[in-house]
């Protein structure tokens, strides 16, 4: 758990539309003295990561506010979510965007996101929630917390369907919910893309589920991610 002071001590990178500073004043705002990396595209903060990697550190990275609405030829926020992951594994990363669907929430939150929130919200209530980080608490706008909470009160389907998926289909399950394409897929469990193809339809048929979102949320729900 770390305390406001440590926070402020440190380095958030910020990934939003440069035209604005909207999540850089929100997070100035909850940890004064803190060290905005601002961004503008996901190339640019996947380009700052490596350089970090590669460079003397000389100050800690414990946040990034991510927009997913920003997307170019490197990728989306969800693969810099990802990234962050992998190499900065102390850094805890929060959406802020305009999205409330569920594809994204749960994509968002099977990426590695800790917190959801929605620019809609008043600023000062952003920040006020931002700093439940230190608290281990997951800065959720109450909208998302709510549509948690009852997705997660739905009963759950037969039962006997978790022991149809064969050990190929959960795999599958699990890179589909990371995000990966049939082919990245297929070239993880070294099989062709047709065969992977295959257990994605088998998969939606016994999940009784229609489209990626629907089949993270499963994913989520058994723990394969």
């Amino acid at each position: 758990m770390k305390t406001l002071t440590e926070f402020a001590q440190s380095i958030c990178l910020v990934i939003e539309d440069s035209a604005t500073q909207f999540l850089s004043n929100v997070v100035t705002s909850a940890f004064p003295g803190i060290s905005v990396h601002s961004t503008p595209s996901v190339k640019q903060a996947q380009s700052w990561l490596h350089e970090r990697s590669t460079n003397v550190k000389s100050k800690p990275l414990y946040l990034a506010l991510v927009d997913l609405s920003l997307s170019d030829g490197a990728g989306s926020g969800l693969d810099v979510i990802r990234s962050l992951k992998e190499k900065e594994p102390h850094a805890q990363s929060v959406v802020v965007t305009i999205y409330e669907e569920d594809k994204y929430l749960f994509e968002a939150l099977s990426a590695g996101a800790v917190g959801y929130l929605l620019k809609k919200d008043d600023p000062s209530f952003l920040s006020d929630i931002l700093k439940r980080i230190c608290n281990n608490e997951p800065p959720l706008s109450p909208s998302i917390a709510n549509r948690l909470i009852e997705y997660f009160r739905e009963p759950e389907k037969d039962s006997t369907i978790k022991t149809e998926l064969t050990i190929r289909e959960r795999e599958t399950l699990a890179h589909l919910a990371r995000g990966l394409t049939v082919a990245e897929a297929a070239g993880r469990m070294g099989l062709s893309a047709q065969t992977v193809a295959g257990y994605v339809k088998v998969i939606y048929q016994k999940l009784h589920v229609s489209n990626r979102a629907e089949a993270t949320r499963e994913a989520i729900r058994r723990g394969l991610v």
